[in-house]
């Protein structure tokens, strides 16, 4: 079973997005005209899922931010898929100390925030636990990345770009402010996600393959 830490918000109101910190990321460009998607949007959305949904690789490095209404958190990311296992290496903005997450499908397991590792069933769980963030790990890996997470009903607007503008999946409210269009394919650059009260903001600063 999974033990929190003895004070699970010290870091969470350390890394506390008063001021430009976290803000940063809302401070961002204005939302697109949002459309219904057309036979040749979702045909061409379809087909970069079918690229991207294939790439089993794949690594960024941002910028993260997240609130449950009351508080939050923001710092940098960098994010390491590999198949089904990941790694989050997430760093306070001031003082630069870093918590990793490293999991998969056994389970994900927190370090660097005390003396003991923080384990538990899934990302989101130990996230959750320790910050109080509800994160939906497994469904950012695609959401990130501007694809529908598999086997569950979805709803994409599109821009004038034609990407995805809006997607609505599981309860989540996910926006796509700005995407790297020159790309092949296309990749976001600002993503943000919500679920009242749960934000999650994502600045996409690099993509690569993993490291």
């Amino acid at each position: 079973m999974m033990e929190p830490s003895n004070n699970p918000l010290r870091w969470l109101r350390a890394w506390a997005v008063i001021g430009a910190g976290g803000l940063a990321l809302a401070a961002c460009a204005p939302v697109a005209v949002r459309t219904p998607g057309t036979t040749k949007q979702l045909a061409a959305q379809a087909v970069r899922e079918q690229t991207l949904g294939t790439q089993q690789s794949w690594s960024l490095d941002g910028r993260f931010a997240a609130s449950d209404g009351r508080h939050g958190g923001s710092g940098s990311l960098s994010w390491q898929q590999d198949g089904q296992q990941y790694q989050f290496i997430l760093r306070a903005p001031i003082t630069g100390k870093s918590v990793q997450l490293n999991g998969g499908p056994d389970g994900a397991v927190l370090t660097g925030m005390g003396k003991q590792a923080l384990a538990g069933r899934s990302a989101g769980e130990v996230l959750n636990a320790e910050f109080g963030w509800d994160v939906p790990v497994a469904d950012l890996a695609w959401w990130v990345r501007g694809l529908r997470a598999p086997g569950r009903p979805a709803i994409l607007t599109f821009g004038a770009n034609g990407l995805p503008a809006t997607l609505d999946q599981d309860g989540w409210h996910v926006d796509y402010r700005d995407w790297y269009s020159e790309r092949n394919p296309p990749l976001p650059r600002k993503v943000y996600a919500s679920r009242d009260p749960y934000t999650v903001r994502v600045l996409i600063e690099t993509w690569g393959p993993t490291r």
